[in-house]
């Protein structure tokens, strides 16, 4: 959906964790109890966005929300979501005058090597001349899918095997952006049954958009080349933490008389039954909360404290007794105290039907595996991600949990419970990666490509051209090249080729 160009997650933590986690005395229900004097506010009490308070009204009537339900609605709700409405106005998030910048912004390079690669994965597989779909979830302004076309543009082959483009789009506002980027500017919208669609500038065949995955068919005979940039890091993550259970539920059995008390305390604390309680959003209360001018709210030049904050649950709720039971990875930090995993359901399931798309499955058999998945993001590969919340406004960290609406949420994306997801999902795909960024780009070529971009320039530009390229593959502490990963999901073949990019060539 888009890249940032942000600290990592411990400077983020760092900075915020001391003012938007907190604890609190908790009821019954593992959530934070709610009396009359502590959370009734006052009448005239202004909300920074129409969506804070449609937030506090909600949690009001229900009790604190899992902090998954709190992003969906900051990001996608229909109120004022930072997708989904610009509260009353149009508002571009992308770009120098928005709130970040995306790869494919920084240089049209980027999404040219990313159409390069989908070319160079075609050619491996054969050269299916039929059936060939291409889909991006979360495509922006349509920057990349602009630049990925008008690169199959010149590969007339592939073109010719493209059927039909799709766009998954929550967002009504980058749908319109979008059609007006990618569509012969004469080719007037229309509908299908899958979503709205339009005609390619660069390729004359179909574009369709739809709100969901579950709206474009899985069909055995198609062959889908699927994107995913800066997409999985948008989708909301649930947050819990362990700690020993409430006395009530544990019965542990007794230990032999004969042991010492040191040696039984020692067994105790490793007995110790836990359980995961989980993060849940609250509304801050009012006297918290220092008054911030309408004007510099609306400027970002003096952001107000957090109206809401994070407590964690009393006991087990739904999903803190399901999802960290969902891989050995969770379960194996269970009987640590104090141990914090992010899990983020949304993303297993997208990657597992990229999987399924490609391999095939149970229900939606595939006799020949094909297509591809790309991920482009950034988060870990070798660990479960922690405390990597973040908000996003003019370019410069927010308390994420300020100005609902108005602020861009972002969390690390776990590439390892993508690739479980992904294999386990379909017996007919294998993942590769993740790889950086830095290596990917230039093994795809990215230093080669520039320099041939610069010899038919002015010098400001050849410049800027120079600038750019270094920057998406930068390997400092926080460079782009570094930060962010590439992960690929690819037909079975018994690992006898690594796909362009991860230490392949075509046909390798």
């Amino acid at each position: 959906m888009r890249l940032k160009t942000v600290p990592t997650a411990s400077h983020i933590l760092g900075h915020f964790s001391s003012r938007w986690l907190r604890a609190g005395p908790s009821s019954g229900h593992g959530c934070r109890s709610f009396s009359s004097s502590s959370w009734k506010l006052s009448n005239e009490r202004k909300w920074s966005t129409p969506l804070a308070k449609q937030l506090y009204e909600a949690i009001s009537t229900t009790g604190p929300v899992p902090l998954a339900s709190y992003m969906r609605m900051c990001l996608t709700g229909d109120v004022g979501g930072y997708y989904s409405g610009a509260i009353g106005q149009s508002r571009d998030q992308f770009g120098t005058k928005g709130d970040f910048i995306t790869s494919p912004e920084i240089s049209q390079i980027f999404g040219e090597l990313i159409g390069i690669w989908l070319v160079a994965e075609w050619t491996s597989q054969g050269r299916p001349e039929r059936g060939v779909q291409i889909i991006e979830v979360g495509p922006g302004r349509g920057t990349l899918m602009n630049d990925v076309l008008r690169t199959i543009q010149r590969f007339p082959p592939m073109a010719n095997a493209v059927e039909s483009i799709f766009m998954v789009e929550a967002s009504r506002e980058l749908r319109e952006a979008q059609r007006r980027l990618l569509c012969e500017p004469v080719t007037p919208a229309n509908v299908s049954e899958v979503g709205h669609g339009g005609t390619s500038k660069h390729l004359g065949k179909p574009i369709v958009w739809t709100e969901t995955m579950k709206s474009i068919p899985k069909e055995s005979d198609k062959v889908p080349f699927i994107l995913a940039h800066e997409f999985f890091d948008a989708l909301p993550i649930h947050s819990f933490q362990s700690a020993p259970a409430s006395p009530a539920s544990v019965s542990p059995e007794p230990l032999p008389e004969s042991r010492s008390s040191q040696t039984q305390k020692s067994d105790d604390d490793s007995r110790l039954a836990m359980e995961w309680r989980e993060m849940m959003v609250s509304p801050t209360p009012p006297a918290a909360i220092k008054p911030t001018s309408t004007s510099s709210t609306a400027s970002g030049k003096d952001d107000p404290d957090p109206e809401f904050q994070l407590t964690l649950s009393s006991g087990t709720t739904r999903h803190s007794r399901y999802l960290p039971d969902s891989s050995p990875r969770y379960r194996g930090l269970k009987q640590t105290r104090d141990a914090v995993v992010e899990i983020c359901p949304d993303a297993s399931l997208f990657a597992a039907d990229f999987s399924q798309r490609i391999g095939g499955s149970t229900k939606h058999p595939k006799a020949n595996p094909s297509g591809a998945a790309l991920i482009i993001d950034y988060g870990t590969s070798n660990t479960v991600p922690i405390n990597s919340l973040r908000g996003i406004r003019h370019h410069r960290l927010v308390n994420p949990l300020s100005l609902p609406g108005l602020v861009d949420l972002s969390a690390d994306v776990d590439f390892t419970a993508i690739a479980e997801s992904a294999t386990l999902a379909s017996d007919g795909v294998e993942v590769h990666g993740p790889v950086s960024q830095g290596d990917f780009l230039e093994h795809m070529g990215i230093r080669e490509r520039a320099n041939m971009l610069t010899k038919v320039v002015s010098k400001d530009v050849a410049e800027n051209i120079d600038k750019s390229w270094k920057r998406l593959v930068d390997r400092g502490p926080n460079g782009m090249g570094r930060v962010y990963k590439v992960l690929a999901i690819l037909p079975e073949n018994d690992g006898r080729r690594r796909p362009v990019g991860f230490g392949g060539d075509v046909g390798t």
